[in-house]
């Protein structure tokens, strides 16, 4: 597969499985969260961002960028961003149920710019103040802000910039100035040595614990007398992006898309594990995990094809057989253009437009 590092294909995919049984499967059954929502919920999405920032590190081969050539490299990335965002609107058009993530993904593309000339470790250490500061600027925030619209982003919303900036970077279902910590944390990922089987097994080790860690503190915090009391929402499912601003101990949660500190340690440690495991699938059996699992190389267009089939009246049923056809669908169109060792078709265009204005790069 050339260059390409087989393992972090297959994370891709197992993000867009993950997000396929958010989409298809019920959040409850009887009153309980169903089992596919307590473990991709927020996870899926998480493990998406993240691997953001490692795909836009490795572009660069996985080096920080030479401030000589950085223009070309941002004007790329914002190509990129643009493209997405774009495809973004339109799917946000489609009538469906499904928060869709690519406007906000666009928008991390923009903000990665930045931090390509940044220092490996220094992009851990912003991470980690960030993790803690970023929910803490977010909940003093959002009060001034204009409610969201309640839907994803579409062409409709361009005629209202100010209040579609603050859905994307602070309301909305995947608030980029919260997430900018998933994106630091995949930047400097995608600067070591992931064909490594130490790499892999530090990554699941080092998840594994922030997952541990999260968890306990979160609980133990939450469980506090008076606490529970103070919180004016059931924190069973998903809090749809934001917690509400009432009290500051919504801070202290861990319900998925909730963006509080232990969401995001939760969540970059699942991902870290999930990563970890997958690059030692990819090292171990290299060739059939890059055709197998060939729709991580192109999950662009395979997370639009899902979209399109989930509009009302289509392959829309919340059932387990509509969820297994659509990834054994998204399974079997990836194992073809692995088996051609073709890119996705949006793959393709992406990044021929972005890679119109960057400098070529050895990876």
């Amino acid at each position: 597969m050339g260059g390409r590092v087989v393992g972090v294909d297959v994370a891709r995919f197992v993000a867009l499985a993950g997000m396929m049984a958010i989409h298809v499967l019920p959040a409850f059954e009887d009153g309980e969260v169903t089992f596919s929502q307590s473990i991709a919920g927020g996870r899926a999405s998480a493990l998406f961002a993240v691997l953001a920032g490692v795909s836009i590190s490795l572009a660069q081969g996985g080096r920080v960028v030479d401030a000589r050539r950085w223009d070309r490299v941002a004007a790329g990335l914002v190509i990129r961003a643009g493209l997405i965002g774009l495809l973004g609107l339109w799917l946000g058009e489609l009538h469906t149920t499904i928060a869709v993530i690519l406007v906000y993904y666009g928008l991390l593309f923009v903000v990665a710019a930045p931090f390509l000339l940044v220092q490996t470790r220094t992009l851990l250490y912003a991470a980690a103040v960030w993790v803690v500061l970023g929910p803490f600027l977010s909940h003093l925030i959002r009060p001034t802000l204009p409610s969201r619209s309640g839907s994803s982003p579409s062409f409709e919303s361009l005629e209202r910039p100010f209040r579609l900036l603050s859905e994307l970077a602070f309301t909305g279902f995947y608030p980029v100035f919260v997430w900018l910590a998933y994106l630091l944390v995949g930047l400097a990922v995608g600067r070591l040595d992931l064909r490594s089987i130490r790499t892999a097994a530090t990554l699941a080790g080092v998840g594994a614990g922030l997952v541990g860690a999260a968890i306990v503190v979160s609980d133990l915090l939450v469980a506090r007398e008076g606490v529970r009391e103070r919180l004016s929402r059931d924190l069973s499912g998903s809090l749809g992006g934001t917690t509400p601003t009432d009290t500051w101990w919504w801070l202290a949660v861990r319900s998925a898309h909730s963006g509080t500190p232990f969401d995001l340690i939760q969540t970059i440690g699942s991902a870290l594990l999930v990563l970890g495991v997958c690059l030692v699938a990819g090292r171990l059996l290299p060739r059939p995990s890059a055709v197998v699992f060939g729709a991580g190389a192109m999950t662009l267009t395979l997370y639009t094809l899902h979209v399109m089939l989930r509009q009302e009246g289509a392959w829309d049923a919340e059932t387990v057989d509509v969820y297994v056809g659509h990834v054994l669908l998204a399974l079997a169109i990836g194992s073809v253009f692995g088996l051609l060792r073709w890119r996705g078709p949006l793959e393709w265009v992406v990044s021929r437009a972005s890679r119109s204005v960057q400098p070529k790069v050895s990876v």
